[in-house]
């Protein structure tokens, strides 16, 4: 086998493992707590972005306004977003989290990637330093590719 070709075996198998094994965690974090898959979205939209219109979330979400617009009462109501006057645009609302919504989403964070703690016990100190500039030169060369690329979290 090739090394490019191996390379990417490798990197599809792990990517299937940690997105399976991720998006359990967080999809079980979230029915927990009663949440749609378009909440979620909207809710990771205004934890990464910040506050934004109903039209930003209606296109975000791919939906309309009408439907938006309940999707962000049902998460009012919950506590998880605030609605305020656009100071541009007296009739207009910008939406964002709550304490109470970026608390979630934080928790929800950690949730999501807890179980990446465990693999530190089964892996040498020298296999973490090797998938540790592994990891390192992957994601450059992906942010190379993307410049778009945003890294969320850094770790020191």
């Amino acid at each position: 086998m090739t090394g490019s070709l191996q390379f990417n075996q490798v990197l599809r198998q792990w990517t299937e493992v940690f997105m399976g094994r991720s998006m359990r965690d967080f999809g079980a974090y979230m029915r927990n707590h009663g949440l749609s898959m378009p909440q979620v979205l909207l809710l990771y939209r205004l934890y990464y972005q910040g506050q934004c219109g109903v039209s930003d979330i209606a296109d975000h979400l791919a939906v309309t306004n009408a439907a938006a617009s309940q999707t962000i009462e049902r998460l009012v109501q919950q506590g998880l977003l605030d609605r305020s006057e656009d100071p541009n645009d007296r009739r207009a609302k910008q939406i964002a989290l709550s304490p109470a919504g970026r608390a979630l989403m934080q928790e929800s964070i950690e949730a999501r990637v807890r179980w990446m703690a465990e693999l530190t016990t089964v892996l040498s100190p020298e296999e973490q330093d090797t998938i540790v500039a592994a990891l390192d030169a992957l994601t450059s060369a992906a942010i190379r590719l993307d410049p778009h690329s945003q890294v969320f979290e850094t770790v020191q």
